[in-house]
């Protein structure tokens, strides 16, 4: 397949050319031809595959950081710790690789004298669904693109992957692209075990998801992209599953004790902290803090005129494209044209091209409905309770999220014991006197949570856990032990931790 690249100013951009169907076509081909290979490497073999990776990209970071910075305006502070996070989350795969404990493995050995029927041999593995499409995130052109968590999970899991990349950083996609076909030759493996396809509008990634080699999607981006993707899945005469991560406004929950002057709160630097946030790189986070709640009062006044002091204060950062940054110009336009919301602040614009100013706003509970819908940017919306039940009241009537965050003290501890449970339902991460921008990548993250966060909220796109989206459970009974797969044989050939008669051994 051939990248169609075209560069214009200090930018790069793609040419106006469609990918035609022969290029989705022999992507998907190569990556149907190369499952059954890869899908029989070895735990090592994989781990190892996924290290060389990391490497090939470390290699060429002087180039794909100048590339990111180029192309998206970000600071090369912030690339350079994506960077370290892209190769790190394909260590963190590779180490999953090699233990193997992805792979759920148990077995229950027969019991021919049971009565009054005997048991079969019955054994259980998770094996890799097939060619998975991922589409590159605009917001993270290394951590949520070409080698970000998706394509990491799913080469882990012995997925081939084809990659749409993001029109907004063409150049970085392909320079990391390039690098991983590097690790893939190197490896000696299948060249479509990885490919990576670039065009402008939608075309191209309707027609992955409808090619029929393609097993799964994973997908960053806005919720009106993620749902034409689940409906074009759903449509096959095979549908398949969409893990699409999609819109979040994350509500913060500031209880009475944290803002309690009496007993010491320090309300000036919480609020500060909390625009901060909201700030971070011009809001374009998908955990950014878009609503917070605070309570009724002169502690919860304090806290909203600090902040709106920390919102005029501040400089708009630039957005990533043109697009965002109209869309978040509307988005604030609807807001303050909402009946009943006021502005509380708003900050200065940046210099340069679309680099909108924050935005601070409140309204009332009974305005949640009218509120809630993302607005990707710096622009976030303050709302008062009056007690933890009104609370609780208002939060069930959000919309799934990926975050949930509470701050509080040891004052708090009762109505915080009742929130919990609510927020337990309405998100896929809880954190507890913190800012919900910053993901880390580890074994117990969830970066997920119930519709629209994402098209299924038994899901995560961050964290080991992510390598179940590409794999579903076979039964093997009474299957001849030299027949068997490694996985399930009773030498235990790869070491696994597995599950033999209900109980974990190795």
């Amino acid at each position: 397949m051939t990248d169609r690249l075209v560069t214009t100013r200090a930018h790069s951009t793609i040419a106006g050319v469609a990918v035609d169907a022969p290029d989705v076509e022999a992507a998907t081909t190569a990556a149907a031809a190369a499952f059954p290979i890869y899908r029989a490497t070895t735990p090592r073999q994989r781990g190892d595959f996924l290290e060389a990776v990391a490497a090939e990209i470390e290699s060429d970071e002087d180039a794909i950081i100048a590339a990111a910075v180029a192309e998206s305006g970000l600071p090369q502070g912030r690339i350079t710790g994506e960077l370290a996070r892209t190769t790190g989350q394909l260590r963190l795969f590779a180490g999953v690789a090699r233990q193997g404990d992805h792979l759920g493995v148990r077995l229950d050995p027969p019991l021919p004298d049971r009565t009054p029927l005997p048991r079969p041999d019955l054994r259980q593995r998770m094996v890799p669904l097939g060619p998975v499409a991922v589409f590159g995130a605009s917001n993270f052109p290394l951590a949520f693109s070409t080698a970000g968590g998706d394509t990491a999970s799913a080469l882990a899991a012995g997925c081939p992957v084809v990659v749409k990349g993001h029109p907004a950083h063409p150049v970085t996609g392909t320079l990391v692209a390039t690098a991983v076909n590097r690790a893939v030759e190197k490896a000696d493996l299948p060249a479509g075990v990885f490919s990576h396809l670039l065009a402008e509008g939608f075309e191209l990634g309707q027609a992955l998801v409808r090619d029929p080699r393609i097993a799964a999607v994973g997908f960053t981006g806005s919720r009106g992209g993620g749902l034409a993707l689940v409906r074009a899945a759903a449509e096959r005469p095979v549908p398949i599953p969409v893990y699409a991560e999609m819109s979040s406004i994350n509500p913060v929950v500031v209880l009475p004790g944290a803002l309690d002057r009496a007993a010491g709160a320090d309300v000036e630097s919480l609020a500060t902290a909390y625009v901060g946030s909201l700030t971070l790189g011009a809001g374009q986070f998908c955990t950014n803090p878009g609503l917070i709640f605070l309570p009724a009062g002169e502690d919860g006044d304090a806290f909203l005129r600090a902040a709106g002091r920390a919102v005029a204060e501040a400089t708009g950062g630039r957005m990533l494209t043109a697009g965002i940054a109209s869309a978040y110009a509307d988005g604030t336009a609807r807001l303050r044209g909402t009946d009943g919301v006021r502005v509380v602040a708003s900050g200065r614009p940046g210099e340069g091209e679309h680099a909108p100013a924050a935005m601070l706003l409140e309204a009332p509970a009974d305005l949640l409905e009218d509120v809630s819908d993302e607005v990707f940017g710096a622009s976030g919306v303050a709302i008062r309770f009056e007690d933890v039940d009104a609370l609780i009241s208002t939060l069930e009537r959000l919309e799934g999220q990926l975050t949930a965050t509470v701050h509080a003290t040891e004052a708090d501890c009762e109505a915080a014991a009742q929130l919990l449970p609510a927020l337990e339902l309405l998100a896929g991460r809880i954190l507890f006197n913190g800012w919900p921008t910053g993901v880390e990548v580890c074994h117990a993250m969830v970066h997920g949570g119930p519709f629209p966060a994402t098209s299924d909220g038994r899901s995560t796109s961050v964290g080991s856990l992510a390598i179940e989206r590409f794999q579903r459970p076979v039964c093997y009974q009474d299957v001849p032990a030299a027949l068997l797969p490694a996985a399930v044989r009773d030498d235990n050939p790869w070491g696994l931790v597995r599950r033999v008669d209900g109980e974990l051994e190795k």
